[in-house]
């Protein structure tokens, strides 16, 4: 049988090797997914023989992420704001610059119980975690792909917030009362279509285009964002709208929201310094 060191040897080989530059530590990832254990469990362990039937799995979830498939996606989940959410191709893959939105949220000036409105359910990482963060917090989320609004629904029931968020089949807030909302959060689809064929193939062969590109935009990805300025106009007065924006969106942003008679209150920069989320509020 072999070993955990023969196992890993090879795939970091083979890893160094795959075009879209995976890390070397990502076989160690793999291994311990398979075998029950961390990475410096896996790690310690080397000379543990590992049975046929660890092997042959560990040698498919490899398999798999050599064609660039996501870790996320292998192994089903992925942490966001202390909790582990499930994910597969329906949905993004959450990334760390949105807990950015989140922390913006919870400066909010929100009454008791309020009710949220997070457009773009994706997981549901944004409508949970404000739920579950904000004491006495209810959440719509909305999205046209049935998928997506199954995982966060599963999300929620599985994370203890399925009585207080409530997935709905929207394009953005169509049909959908605005005059009942506290606040709104969104991490809309915001990359130009014309901008596929520089994504890492990790991103464009798997994750979700609905969730990823703007449609109709011409070469600034803002055709999503400028749709929810003008439909949220009804929104009422002092209402905080925050969204997340891609690299280079400020001033298109900006734009839309002040030509939407929107007040920009703030930008703030994801860990990279980019302006990542908006915050923008009724007059």
């Amino acid at each position: 049988m072999p070993t955990v060191r023969d196992l890993l040897a090879d795939a970091r080989l083979r890893l160094i090797a795959a075009p879209f530059e995976p890390s070397r530590r990502e076989a160690a990832l793999l291994l311990g997914h398979v075998l029950g254990l961390s990475e410096a469990q896996v790690i310690a362990r080397n000379e543990r023989e590992v049975e046929p039937d660890a092997a042959a799995r560990f040698a498919e979830l490899l398999s798999r992420r050599l064609t660039g498939e996501p870790v996320s996606y292998l192994f089903g989940e992925r942490e966001f704001y202390g909790r582990v959410f499930r994910v597969d191709r329906r949905v993004l893959i959450p990334r760390p610059e949105t807990e950015h939105l989140v922390e913006e949220a919870l400066k909010a000036p929100l009454p008791p119980d309020p009710w949220i409105l997070d457009i773009g359910a994706g997981s549901g990482i944004l409508a949970v975690t404000l739920a579950l963060e904000i004491p006495g917090a209810r959440a719509v989320t909305t999205d046209v792909s049935p998928g997506a609004l199954a995982v966060a629904a599963g999300n929620a029931r599985r994370l203890g917030a399925a009585g207080r968020v409530l997935p709905v089949g929207a394009d953005l807030a169509g049909g959908l009362d605005l005059g009942r909302f506290d606040l709104v959060v969104s991490n809309p689809p915001y990359i130009d279509p014309a901008e596929a064929a520089t994504l890492s193939p990790e991103v464009c062969n798997f994750e979700p285009h609905l969730a990823l590109f703007a449609p109709g935009s011409t070469g600034e990805g803002d055709s999503i964002l400028e749709r929810l300025f003008a439909e949220l106009r009804t929104l009422r007065s002092g209402v905080r709208l925050l969204l997340e924006i891609g690299f280079g969106q400020l001033d298109v942003a900006r734009r839309h929201a002040e030509s939407s008679g929107w007040i920009v209150l703030g930008v703030r920069a994801d860990y990279a310094g980019i302006p990542r989320v908006m915050t923008v509020q009724r007059p």
